[in-house]
């Protein structure tokens, strides 16, 4: 008997991690949306060019 309530502790134990481990990748997923939809480029910066820094001849 002991041994199935240490293996249904265990068993309980690992889908609380999955849960968690799946909670993470859901809010990493949005936040990774977020910022693309909102227009910052996350943790890399913004990105420019040389040519965006100079007004176009006309």
């Amino acid at each position: 008997m002991f041994d199935y309530e240490m293996h249904k502790t265990h068993e309980a134990e690992l889908l609380r991690r999955a849960d968690h481990e799946r909670l993470v990748g859901q809010a990493r997923r949005a936040a990774r949306r977020f910022g693309r939809r909102s227009g910052d480029n996350g943790a890399e910066g913004q990105v420019s060019s040389p040519r965006s820094r100079f007004v176009r001849a006309a």
